[in-house]
């Protein structure tokens, strides 16, 4: 008789609650007891959701910075031979089409390691002849030659720095083309020239780009600005002192212009020195 009775006044409640929401202000007071409890409980989700969502949005950011910065040196790597390519066109070179090519493939690398002894300027890159590099390959970075590779493992490459001083680099002078070779000194901010003669065309702020001789180095690369021509009458030659326009100092990511046939270009006699 007791359960029959009270759930005959559970249903009596039941009913009386949905036609006249008898006990809605019990379940209001309830409802604001335990409403910081739900908080409370659905707090973690919450936590992970927006962490969850935090992380996937940096990590798409991140990874859009990488290949923006990957286009962003690509191009200026191409921009920086307008200059010359406008000077050679005053010039009406017949080779014109044949020595400037802007499309020519490039390949991304980081640095790995760096051994600046004085006897010789040595950079790790991250690719190596898996990804396609090969010996004498040039390297650049969004200002001008760094310098060229010396050696290829399977998943790294050594390059030498154009500052090395066994390294030397056919050079032309912007103005008016005149040719020469750049030689490293062991130090990373000079270059020098010295089979010019005294009376040779060439005077401090001049820009010397690769000339394309030796079949090593692509022509129209800026290589250096020149900083002081020092003459001496007693002697024959006069000595030409260059500022290199790549970052041999800070040094973070480099290009490698790859060869069309992907393979090292031929040596010659007069690549001994690059």
């Amino acid at each position: 008789m007791r359960f029959v009775l009270l759930a005959l006044l559970s249903l009596a409640l039941m009913i009386t609650d949905y036609r006249h929401g008898l006990l809605d202000p019990a379940r209001q007071a309830i409802s604001t007891v335990i409403h910081p409890i739900r908080l409370l409980a659905a707090l973690p989700t919450q936590i992970l959701d927006t962490a969850d969502q935090k992380l996937t949005s940096r990590g798409e950011l991140i990874a859009e910075n990488k290949r923006l910065k990957a286009r962003q040196q690509i191009f200026e790597a191409r921009l920086q031979r307008l200059d010359a390519l406008e000077v050679e066109n005053i010039r009406l070179r017949s080779l014109l089409d044949s020595s400037y090519d802007l499309e020519s493939p490039v390949l991304i690398a980081e640095l790995i390691q760096v051994d600046l002894d004085p006897f010789s300027h040595l950079i790790e890159v991250s690719k190596g002849h898996r990804a396609g590099v090969a010996v004498g390959q040039p390297v650049i970075d969004s200002d001008g030659i760094i310098g060229q590779v010396d050696r290829v493992t399977p998943f790294s490459a050594t390059v030498r720095l154009i500052s090395d001083p066994g390294h030397g680099i056919p050079v032309q002078v912007n103005r008016n083309g005149l040719r020469s070779v750049a030689f490293g000194t062991g130090r990373l901010d000079t270059l020098s020239i010295t089979s010019l003669p005294n009376n040779a065309d060439i005077r401090r702020g001049d820009l010397l780009v690769t000339s394309g001789l030796g079949g090593r180095f692509p022509s129209g690369y800026p290589v250096g600005e020149v900083r002081s021509v020092t003459t001496d009458p007693g002697q024959s030659f006069s000595m030409v002192a260059l500022e290199p326009l790549g970052a041999l100092g800070r040094i973070q990511e480099v290009l490698l212009i790859q060869q069309k046939d992907n393979q090292p270009a031929p040596t010659t006699e007069s690549d001994d020195n690059e």
